[in-house]
């Protein structure tokens, strides 16, 4: 069984990728400080593949702490660098707590794959590196404008200091862009756990809908698509973590066509915000309390994938709906409810 280092492996699309690696043979660890996660959640991965993962509670901003659980684990066979703030918005307001955190974790991993010879490192990127594209869908060949956000200007330099590490030693590496994702596991033990206010739009769907939120906000609907809210290409979670198990089999394999290959995951379909909540509404059979707001800060207008690389060179297929991807997200927003209802207002995985 190949050991593969999944860090931020407490974290959404994290946690859902260790179940995919270990259900493909991987044998996985995991390094999250749980500073936006809770480490419980690998209970949930637990009861789902019949495996406990170890977690190391470390800062990756640490060298000396990062160091150690190379030390210990010296015979990986690759890294899945997820760990990194993600919140457009807040990345807005604090732009330095963006980069010293994704920047200089991300350098750490990469001085201790250089250290260590780690052959395969897999680094979790996102479509902001394209900024505001003149049309979609994107390619990977796609001009990249300048970012809309300091939280995509972090990826657009990860992007480029992936690289030119992989360029310079034996690593090599591939560069996943997500789109969106969403949803849940099937199983309904894992999914997003937003702490605070929801940044993202599903969590504050379900959360809305759910009476957590009193109601949420459309941001803009004056922008030049067919009903004037952004259009964006929503990607279930477990499609993208499957796409992760690949990307490693690909390089280990030594299918790579060079040291650094970039790959689109993206269902290749644009919905609009409106249409996504009247996709929920449909799942839910509920009307959702929400209001138009003003344009925020960050947001692009339009952004969709072209996958047909990943299809052709991965093998990767996306299996899940929009239809999928809003009842697993609500199928899972009522689990937390039911738990925190039993425990008297305390959720588990939120305590």
């Amino acid at each position: 069984m190949k050991k593969i280092l999944v860090t931020g492996g407490c974290g959404y699309i994290g946690a859902h990728t260790i179940v995919d690696l270990l259900q493909h043979g991987y044998h996985v660890i995991s390094a999250d400080n749980n500073s936006r996660s809770k480490p419980n959640i690998l209970d949930g991965v637990e009861r789902i593949t019949g495996v406990k993962v170890k977690n190391y509670t470390v800062d990756l901003c640490i060298f000396d702490d990062t160091h150690a659980i190379f030390q210990e684990n010296p015979d990986l066979a690759g890294v899945i660098h997820f760990a990194a703030y993600k919140a457009v918005g807040e990345s807005v307001e604090k732009p330095l707590l963006y980069f010293e955190n994704n920047l200089n974790s991300l350098l750490n991993i990469l001085r201790c794959c250089d250290n260590f010879q780690i052959p395969n490192f897999v680094f979790s990127s996102s479509c902001t590196v394209y900024g505001n594209p003149d049309e979609s869908p994107v390619t990977e060949s796609t001009a990249t404008h300048e970012a809309e956000s300091p939280y995509g200007y972090t990826k657009q330099m990860g992007e480029k200091i992936v690289q030119q590490t992989a360029n310079s030693n034996e690593m090599n590496a591939i560069l996943l862009r997500y789109f969106n994702p969403v949803g849940a596991h099937p199983s309904n033990e894992i999914g997003e756990i937003p702490l605070g206010k929801p940044a993202n739009l599903v969590p504050a769907i379900t959360q809305t809908a759910i009476g957590k939120l009193p109601q949420m906000l459309v941001f803009g609907n004056d922008y030049p698509t067919r009903d004037g809210s952004c259009i964006r290409d929503y990607i279930h979670v477990v499609d993208i973590a499957h796409a992760h198990t690949l990307a490693l089999d690909y390089l280990i394999a030594g299918k790579n066509k060079g040291n650094c290959e970039i790959f689109n995951l993206g269902t290749g379909n644009g919905y609009t915000v409106l249409e996504a909540i009247r996709m929920f509404e449909q799942v839910s059979e509920q009307a959702l309390n929400y209001s138009i707001s003003g344009r925020r800060a960050g947001d692009i207008t339009a952004i969709f994938a072209n996958n047909e690389k990943a299809r052709q060179l991965l093998g990767w297929v996306p299996q899940f709906s929009l239809e999928d991807m809003m009842r697993t997200a609500w199928n899972w927003e009522q689990k937390l409810k039911r738990e925190e209802t039993l425990l008297g207002g305390q959720n588990v995985f939120l305590n």
